[in-house]
C-alpha cells in the first residue's frame, strides 16, 4: 500500500487468511477427515457426544455422560464468563498483573515512554510492539528468576501514532509514512530479552539486568546452514550471502533444551514492494510466498525492501532465528536447515535417542505441517556443544492419510521429486523453496497450521489449525460438515512407538471448534463444556509440566463469535477429553498470544496483542478505533496514553499451582 493516501492497514499480516498461495491439488485435511470418518461409520474418541446427538439415542448419551463423570477434569478453577469489554478478565482467585507494556524501559538508561515524541532511538531501548510469543529461560534453574524472551510481531500504526489517520465515509485511511515513522516501526519489531524476578509474590523487571537486549529489524544477523553463502541470498549490500540485518513478523517461537531463544519469521510478504527485474529467476518462488504485498512503506526509504533494487533480499527472510541469550552481544543466526516459509512456532522436544525435534507450522490456508530433526544429539552437560545443532538435520513435511496414519516425508535434495529435473540444484534451493518442495512431495494441505505443541507427558503432539474459510463443500461430507471452516480444529498426533523423531505416526481430531449449540457448525466439544468453554480459531498452545493443554485464540470477536479471544484449558485425557474451560479473556480488539506456564506452574505468562483494534463491530463503540478515538485505553486507562500491547503474569492469590 504505497499510494499517496495509504489505505488503513488491516490485521492482514497477523491473520493471514490471504488468498492461499498453494497451487497444487494435494489432498486437504478436510477431505481426509471426511473420508476417514465416513469410512468408520461411527464417530468416537475425539469426536464428542454433542456432534452425534442427532443420530444417537438419549440413553446412549446418558451413558456417555456417566462414563465421562468417572474421569474428572484436570482443571477445577471457576470459569470466566465470556463477554466483550474494555479490559481483561481472569478466573476467580487469580491475579493478572501487567509486567511489560509497549514502550516500557528494559535498560537502566531507557527513556520514559512518551507517545507524542517517539523516536527510533528511544524505541530501540524500550519494549517493542505487538508482543506475541513468550518464553522463559531460568537463571540457575529457578522458576522465580529468569529471562523472559518475547517476539514483537508487527506494528499497528493507526494505534501507535497520533495525527496520521483520516476517517473517510466511516473507514480509516492512514497517511503515508515518513522515514522517521518507518524507522520507529522497524525498531518496534523483533524481540526482547528481559531479566525478571519474583519478589514478594509479584514479578518485576530487572532494569539493570546484564543480559537484557532488544533485537530489531536492523539487528545484524548471520545466515547459517545449507543456504548460507548461496547466490540466491547475495545482495547489493552483502556479496557474501551470509550477513543479514533484522528479523520481521516474528510470530511464535520456542526455547531450546540448551537454553537459547528461537523465533519464527512469519508473514514476510508484507514488507516488500516493487517489481522484480525481468530476468529474475525468483518470480515463481516469490509468488508462492505472496511476495510482494506492500503493506508497509519500508521499501520507500530502505532499498533492501524494494525488489526492483535488491531482488534477493526477500530470500533472506522467512527463517527460524536462534538467539543465544547468555551473550547480549552474540549475533543471532537464521537457521536455514529448518526451511523457509511463514513460520508459526518452533516448539521442541528431545527424542528417545537424544536428537532434538522441532515442530513447525506454515501459517497460510492450504499449507503444511513440518518437523525438523537434528542430526546431532543434545548434550545436557555441555551447552556449547549444542549451539550449532540446528545447522544440520532433516526437515520433514506431513502427509496425513485417510486411515489415520501420518507419514513424515523428507524434504531432502535428490529424494523423490526434489531433483534437478524439477529445478532444484542443491539442498539450498530446496530450503529456499520449501513450500514448492512440499507441493511436489504431495504433503497434505492444512487449514492454517499455527502453533504445534509436543507433550512430553503423554507422548502426543497437538496441531493448532486456526481456520480456512476457502474450503468448499466438495471437500467435506455429512460426517465433517466444515465447508468454509471458520472456527478451526485441533489435530492430535501420536508418533510411532512414542518416538518424536519417527517418520510415521497416527492422527486423531481432538476438537472441531465453534459453537456446539449450532448444529451446522459441527463442533465437537464434550457435553461438559459450558457456553463459556467453547472457542473458535485456536492459535497458540502451551503444554504445562503436568502435560495439560492450554489453548489461546485469534479471531473471536463481536462479529465472529460474540466474545473476545482468550486462554482456554482443554482436557485431553479420559472421560473429560475435549472439555474446555475459559481461564482468561482479553480486552476488546485484542488477540491472545504467548501462553506460557512456568516450570513450577505457579505463574502463567500471557501476551495481549493489538488491543483496541477494530471497534466498528462492538456495539457500545460502533466505529473504527484509532489513536485519537480508541475503543479502549487498556492497560493504563489514562487520557494521555494510547492502548498498549502488554505481557501479563498470572498468579494464584496466596500462591500455588495454576488451574486447580
Amino acid at each position: 500500500m504505497n499510494d499517496q493516501s495509504q489505505t488503513f492497514r488491516t490485521s492482514l499480516l497477523e491473520e493471514n487468511d490471504g488468498p492461499g498461495h498453494n497451487p497444487t491439488d494435494n489432498a486437504t485435511m478436510g477431505e481426509l477427515i471426511a473420508a476417514r470418518f465416513s469410512r468408520r461409520g461411527f464417530l468416537k474418541g475425539s469426536l464428542a457426544v454433542s456432534a452425534i446427538a442427532a443420530t444417537v439415542s438419549p440413553m446412549a448419551l446418558m451413558l456417555a455422560d456417566d462414563a465421562r463423570a468417572e474421569s474428572k477434569s484436570a482443571f477445577t478453577f471457576e470459569e470466566v464468563e465470556v463477554g466483550i469489554d474494555e479490559t481483561h478478565h481472569v478466573a476467580a482467585g487469580y491475579d493478572a498483573d501487567v509486567l511489560l507494556r509497549w514502550g516500557d524501559g528494559i535498560f537502566a538508561d531507557s527513556p520514559e515512554f512518551d507517545p507524542l515524541n517517539q523516536t527510533p532511538e528511544s524505541q530501540a531501548k524500550q519494549f517493542g510492539y505487538n508482543n506475541d510469543y513468550v518464553g522463559y529461560i531460568p537463571i540457575d534453574g529457578s522458576s522465580e528468576h529468569g529471562l523472559l524472551v518475547v517476539n514483537h510481531e508487527y506494528t499497528n500504526e493507526h494505534l501507535m501514532f497520533p495525527g496520521i489517520v483520516k476517517v473517510v465515509e466511516g473507514k480509516l485511511e492512514v497517511l503515508p509514512a515518513d522515514q522517521k515513522r518507518v524507522d520507529i516501526e522497524m525498531a518496534a519489531h523483533g524481540g526482547s530479552v528481559v531479566e525478571i524476578k519474583k519478589e514478594g509474590g509479584k514479578w518485576q523487571v530487572v532494569m539493570d539486568g546484564k543480559l537484557n537486549r532488544r533485537i530489531t529489524a536492523n539487528t545484524e544477523m548471520q545466515l547459517s546452514g545449507p543456504v548460507a553463502g548461496h547466490d540466491r541470498v547475495k545482495t547489493n549490500a552483502d556479496s557474501s550471502g551470509k550477513k543479514v540485518f533484522g528479523m520481521v513478523n516474528n510470530c511464535s517461537g520456542g526455547v531450546t533444551p540448551w537454553g537459547t531463544y528461537v523465533s519464527g519469521e512469519e508473514n514476510i510478504h508484507g514488507y516488500f514492494i516493487g517489481e522484480l527485474p525481468a530476468d529474475s529467476k525468483e518470480a515463481a518462488n516469490y509468488k508462492r510466498m505472496g511476495i510482494p504485498e506492500g503493506v508497509y512503506d519500508w521499501g520507500n526509504f530502505h532499498d533492501r525492501f524494494d525488489l526492483s533494487k535488491d531482488p534477493n533480499e526477500a530470500n533472506r527472510f522467512g527463517w527460524v532465528v536462534e538467539i543465544d541469550v547468555n551473550d547480549p552481544n552474540s549475533i543471532p543466526k537464521k537457521r536455514t536447515a529448518m526451511g523457509r516459509f511463514k513460520h508459526e512456532g518452533a516448539d521442541s522436544i528431545v527424542a528417545k535417542d537424544g536428537r532434538v525435534v522441532f515442530y513447525l507450522g506454515d501459517d497460510e490456508r492450504f499449507d503444511y505441517v513440518y518437523k525438523f530433526v537434528t542430526t546431532g544429539k543434545f548434550n545436557p552437560d555441555d551447552r556449547a556443544a549444542n549451539l550449532d545443532l540446528l545447522d544440520d538435520g532433516t526437515l520433514y513435511v506431513a502427509k496425513f492419510d485417510v486411515d489415520g496414519s501420518v507419514n513424515w516425508l523428507p524434504v531432502v535434495f535428490g529424494e523423490g521429486p526434489l531433483t534437478e529435473a524439477n529445478g532444484f540444484q542443491s539442498q539450498a534451493d530446496v530450503l529456499i523453496e520449501t513450500r514448492r518442495a512440499g507441493d511436489l512431495l504431495g504433503a497434505t494441505k492444512m487449514d492454517r497450521p499455527e502453533d504445534i505443541g509436543p507433550n512430553g507427558v503423554n507422548g502426543k503432539v497437538y496441531v493448532m489449525l486456526t481456520n480456512n474459510t476457502k474450503r468448499t463443500g466438495e471437500q467435506v461430507d455429512g460426517a465433517n460438515p466444515r465447508a468454509k471452516n471458520a472456527f478451526g480444529h485441533i489435530i492430535e498426533i501420536a508418533e510411532e512407538d512414542g518416538n518424536f523423531a519417527a517418520t510415521k505416526g497416527k492422527w486423531e481430531i481432538l476438537l472441531k471448534c465453534g459453537d456446539p449449540s449450532v448444529a451446522d457448525v459441527g463442533a465437537s466439544f464434550s457435553t461438559d463444556t459450558t457456553k463459556n468453554g467453547w472457542f473458535g480459531m485456536p492459535d497458540n498452545c502451551s503444554v504445562d509440566a503436568d502435560g495439560r493443554l492450554w489453548v489461546s485464540t485469534d479471531g473471536n470477536s463481536p462479529k465472529e463469535t460474540g466474545r473476545t479471544d482468550g486462554l482456554w484449558a482443554v482436557d485431553t485425557e479420559g472421560g473429560a477429553r475435549a472439555t474446555s474451560k475459559l481461564f482468561f479473556r482479553v480486552p476488546v480488539g485484542a488477540e491472545m498470544c504467548g501462553p506460557l506456564m512456568l516450570p513450577d506452574m505457579a505463574t502463567f505468562m500471557v501476551a495481549v496483542q493489538h488491543p483496541g483494534d477494530g471497534g466498528e463491530d462492538w456495539k457500545p463503540f460502533g466505529r473504527p478505533s484509532y489513536y485519537e478515538d480508541l475503543s479502549t485505553r487498556w492497560p493504563d486507562f489514562k487520557d494521555n496514553m494510547p492502548v498498549r500491547p502488554s505481557v501479563l503474569a498470572i498468579t494464584k492469590k496466596g500462591g500455588g499451582k495454576i488451574g486447580v
